[in-house]
């Protein structure tokens, strides 16, 4: 981990940026960036998203997102974007993530969207509001055991991992 908050190490993961439809933000990120597909990637079925990784050459990584079909989940997010998307979050990871809640209620951070219930994956977010416009995930991964690498095409397709078979939107 790279950096403190308080004695607590962090370190910068990735920037999440999301669109109506992935398939649009791999001409830019894949194509003329030369982002290379991870592996792995899928559906969030409970929020209502899918999404996958992109690194690079420095070892930067950038998600990148979409609703899926039905799901209201970015509609606010829309909206501010005019309908465009753009960058989503910040995502952090943190070693001691109740300790790092407790840290920042402490200096007056509203946190929200506490999540707790996955020890894969425990994490929570500070509003626009409390950082400048800029939605910021707090996250603790856990142990995971092997999951699926998914080809890009088979995450596209609703094939990735928990996908729900339903191929992202072409068009």
């Amino acid at each position: 981990m790279d950096l403190e908050l308080d004695g607590l190490e962090v370190a910068f993961d990735h920037t999440a940026v999301a669109a109506p439809r992935i398939r649009d933000l791999l001409p830019l990120y894949q194509d003329l960036m030369g982002g290379r597909h991870l592996g792995g990637g899928g559906d969030n079925r409970h929020a209502g998203y899918r999404t996958l990784q992109l690194t690079y050459a420095n070892g930067g990584k950038v998600e990148l997102m979409e609703p899926l079909a039905g799901s209201s989940f970015f509609d606010s997010f829309f909206e501010l974007t005019r309908g465009r998307g753009g960058v989503h979050h910040l995502n952090f990871h943190v070693n001691d993530l109740d300790a790092a809640v407790a840290r920042l209620k402490a200096r007056g951070y509203r946190l929200h969207g506490l999540n707790v219930a996955d020890s894969r994956w425990r994490e929570v977010f500070l509003h626009p509001k409390e950082a400048h416009g800029v939605l910021i995930q707090l996250a603790q991964p856990g142990a995971r055991g092997p999951e699926p690498r998914s080809t890009l095409e088979q995450v596209l397709a609703g094939q990735g991992f928990r996908g729900n078979g339903i191929p992202s939107p072409a068009e």
